[in-house]
């Protein structure tokens, strides 16, 4: 369940990224999986806080601080309310995201035809809040998965680079028996030092997320 939960917040794009970042420093021995998966535990809980927080103070806190029966919501209505907030969020991110054909896709898929017992029923969603979570929620993973790869590709172009070089002067002056990576491995982190590496790609992921209208 947790692993679920985690499904719906910005941990998925975090582990994609930094993950994509270590394989790009070539440093998978230096950094364990417990290290990154922590450090991205702890990033998406900054930025999920104000969200999480929202979503028991409207659904949650009603339901379990009622003074009398007649006060109380319905489990069902409290259940929505505490849903809600994390639903804006998973819909910011596709539409800021621009990854909205994955939402399409799946209605699509979930549209019964003309002529089944289930199309009289069928209701076209006409906002992000009326999309069912069977929907939604793949939808959303979709468009993490795609925008991690992006930011991805923008982290590991220069070692690539570095690499290429490194390779084409051990070629070029004929020490074809020293492996590459003993001199790019050095260089690749003298260069992440210098620039400030980790908060420089903690930022660009914190930004990722602030631009849709989170602010942790």
């Amino acid at each position: 369940m947790p692993s679920v939960l985690a499904m719906t917040t910005c941990y998925v794009r975090f582990l994609v990224v930094l993950g994509l970042l270590r394989q790009a420093l070539g440093a998978g021995q230096l950094l364990s999986n417990q290290v990154l998966a922590a450090l991205c535990l702890f990033l998406t809980v900054s930025v999920m806080a104000p969200v999480w927080q929202q979503a028991w103070r409207e659904g949650v806190v009603p339901y379990t601080e009622a003074t009398s029966e007649s006060n109380r919501p319905a489990l069902e209505e409290a259940v929505v309310a505490t849903v809600r907030p994390i639903r804006e969020f998973m819909s910011r991110q596709i539409l800021a995201a621009g990854n909205t054909d994955g939402v399409f896709l799946l209605l699509d898929h979930q549209r019964p035809v003309a002529d089944s017992p289930r199309a009289a029923e069928w209701v076209e969603p006409t906002s992000f809040d009326e999309v069912p979570l069977s929907v939604l929620l793949p939808s959303y993973l979709l468009s993490e998965l795609k925008t991690a790869f992006t930011i991805g590709f923008l982290v590991f172009l220069p070692f690539v680079v570095i690499d290429l070089v490194v390779s084409s002067l051990l070629v070029s002056t004929g020490v074809m028996m020293l492996p590459p990576v003993m001199v790019s491995l050095p260089l690749k982190l003298l260069l992440f030092v210098m620039i400030d590496g980790w908060f420089l790609t903690v930022g660009m992921l914190l930004q990722s997320v602030r631009l849709a209208g989170v602010t942790g």
